[in-house]
């Protein structure tokens, strides 16, 4: 019987050229499940899976966040953070063609363009993260600071309490 082979994400292959060690975890879905449906799925913490958001600047730049599941961007925190006057989240419809992914298997690694990207720093402490593959139904884990090599990311307080 033969092999089927894998098949890589962008995401995947971009971890794979870096030397990155990551493990991927998929999971049933047709359409898009939110974060804490994905943990529930998969069994996950929430605290370790982390989803990923993209703005816009006053300056008409895009910015990258990536935040725990659970937890809601703090807008004037965000835009510090990136050194704008204010941010927006973009709308949903201009998502993919900014990108290039879709809603639920957005990461930011590997995006149509490198946006400058701010992970959460409450990252920092854990050993290990979740983030969306690159597709809807696929998880990777790996280091944060593996994360931020991979998306030229930085870590940053960028969520409400």
């Amino acid at each position: 019987m033969a092999k089927q082979k894998e098949v890589k994400t962008n995401a995947m292959r971009i971890l794979d050229k870096l030397k990155i060690d990551y493990t991927h975890q998929s999971y049933q879905c047709n359409a898009f499940v939110d974060g804490p449906q994905t943990a529930d799925l998969l069994n996950l913490p929430y605290e370790l899976v982390y989803k990923t958001l993209v703005t816009e600047g006053k300056s008409k730049n895009y910015f990258v966040f990536v935040i725990p599941i659970d937890k809601e961007l703090d807008m004037k925190k965000a835009a510090k953070a990136v050194g704008e006057k204010s941010v927006a989240m973009i709308q949903l419809k201009d998502l993919t063609a900014i990108t290039g992914y879709v809603r639920g298997g957005c990461t930011a690694i590997g995006m149509k363009k490198q946006f400058k990207t701010i992970i959460n720093d409450t990252a920092k402490e854990l050993d290990k993260i979740y983030i969306s593959g690159g597709k809807i139904g696929l998880q990777i884990e790996l280091r944060p600071d593996d994360f931020c090599t991979a998306a030229a990311a930085d870590y940053g307080d960028v969520i409400t309490f």
